[in-house]
């Protein structure tokens, strides 16, 4: 074979590739289409708790990290800005509309060091657990400084558990 035959079949084989990975893509993005769509921010948020800043990572199954989320915004890492406030959290990811999740809908907060396409020093990531609109899911965050991001959610918790 030349070279030209054996540049060809490499790239049709990428063709392929990527074309797979687009159909699988949908396919997941379709089996998720039951997964409610997260509430939109309320008009009166709350006092304000904290802002933090840094990557979205991604949206899982609860427990499952392998199993990413790939609706409503939620599939694609990015920059995010967490708002967080006596009401609950209003997630602001670049590129997508704001996600609020309530505070009565947050069930856990816990740290992570790995998820479906990151891996990080120990305890590098924040989890949220919460349940959007009947199924749990876990977000992922990596805050340039999460000081204060434990303290914030758990107080939500505290008050949820009351």
């Amino acid at each position: 074979m030349t070279r030209p035959e054996l540049m060809a079949i490499v790239l049709i084989f990428l063709a392929i590739l990527l074309a797979l990975l687009a159909v699988g893509w949908r396919r997941r993005a379709r089996r998720q289409s039951s997964i409610a769509q997260p509430a939109e921010s309320p008009h009166d948020p709350g006092t304000m708790l904290g802002v933090f800043t840094g990557q979205y990572v991604a949206t899982t199954a609860a427990g499952a990290p392998l199993e990413r989320i790939a609706v409503h915004g939620l599939g694609f890492r990015g920059n995010v800005h967490v708002t967080v406030t006596t009401l609950g959290a209003l997630l602001r990811i670049d590129g997508t509309s704001d996600k609020w999740i309530a505070a009565t809908s947050m069930r856990d907060r816990r740290t992570a060091t790995w998820t479906i396409d990151r891996v990080v020093e120990p305890d590098g990531l924040d989890l949220l657990e919460w349940d959007l609109g009947g199924t749990l899911v876990d977000s992922y965050f990596r805050f340039d400084s999460a000081s204060g991001f434990d303290a914030a959610i758990d107080q939500l918790l505290e008050r949820n558990a009351a």
